[in-house]
């Protein structure tokens, strides 16, 4: 449904730039002598025109670019980087247009500008070097199929889901639920793993306690453990530590972090229900704790 949004606004705006772009070409055709009195105004709607013009460019070279690669990958399960990465390149490519037009208005030339601030520019290459080269990989990464959002990465000590693409930076979500800011350059100098080129064989069990029962959680955790500790279906390579996720009002939200011998989601369910039942059998015999009379 919000894609299909996404498609009707991005229609709507293409036919607000056309009809504009039309309603300026039409007043320079019935208006000329109003420009020829104002000229300051010729040269902001020349801007605006030249702005109107390469945007719905831009927009129709997006539209057939993803129409082709939709086209040519037919049915198959593809990655969405080459769609991100042109739609990132396309808006790269407005704001351009846009600082150009804008020049044009105010009655600067823009390569006459650029000429006469080289020097200025280049310190300015200089300062922000490691911002532009991150762009660069970000281009290079959103136009790639090694990974996309979505994926479950290891990039050097950071294990977490990618959330977004940005020409600066990753956005990676740990297993945690912390939000990772991984540079792009990064990626070229670091080993990458792609942990949903494979499934995963790790998963997370998430429940929550009544904020009375969570104060014996100790005997919970113990609890897990004796039931989970040398079952077949797990590595054992987890301590089975019970970790807080979140303390409300009268509730703790717990996690419980776990490695099956095979990535099959229905094995993962099973040893999930296996522990929640755990939690229930705690929880019940609290509570009877709590409301039995004594004798």
């Amino acid at each position: 449904m919000e894609e299909k949004n996404f498609k009707w606004e991005a229609a709507i705006q293409f036919a607000a730039k056309v009809v504009a772009l039309l309603g300026l070409y039409a007043s320079f055709w019935y208006a000329d002598d109003f420009y020829l009195k104002y000229p300051r105004f010729d040269k902001v709607t020349d801007a605006a025109a030249l702005f109107l013009a390469s945007s719905i460019i831009f927009s129709l070279g997006r539209y057939i670019l993803i129409s082709l690669y939709r086209t040519r990958h037919g049915t198959k399960n593809v990655r969405g980087n080459f769609v991100l990465g042109i739609s990132r390149l396309t808006a790269v490519l407005n704001t351009i247009m846009f600082i150009i037009a804008m020049m044009l208005a105010l009655g600067i030339k823009p390569l006459e500008f650029l000429t006469s601030l080289t020097f200025v520019a280049m310190a300015i290459a200089v300062t922000f070097r490691e911002y532009l080269t991150n762009m660069i990989s970000g281009l290079f990464i959103m136009f790639s199929e090694d990974f996309s959002v979505g994926d479950r990465v290891k990039i050097g000590e950071v294990k977490g889901r990618i959330l977004d693409i940005t020409f600066s930076s990753l956005i990676i979500q740990d297993e945690d639920e912390d939000l990772i800011t991984v540079p792009n350059n990064l990626i070229f100098t670091t080993p990458v793993t792609n942990l949903s080129a494979h499934p995963s064989r790790f998963f997370s069990v998430r429940f929550e306690l009544p904020l009375q029962t969570a104060m014996q959680v100790e005997k919970l955790e113990e609890r897990i453990r004796e039931t989970m500790r040398n079952h077949p279906q797990l590595t054992g390579e987890d301590n089975m530590d019970l970790k807080v996720m979140d303390i409300g009002k009268d509730f703790v939200k717990y996690q419980l972090d776990l490695h099956a011998t095979s990535n099959s989601s229905k094995l993962h369910r099973s040893l999930m229900n296996e522990v929640f039942r755990e939690v229930l059998k705690f929880k019940r015999e609290h509570d009877y704790m709590l409301t039995a009379k004594p004798s």
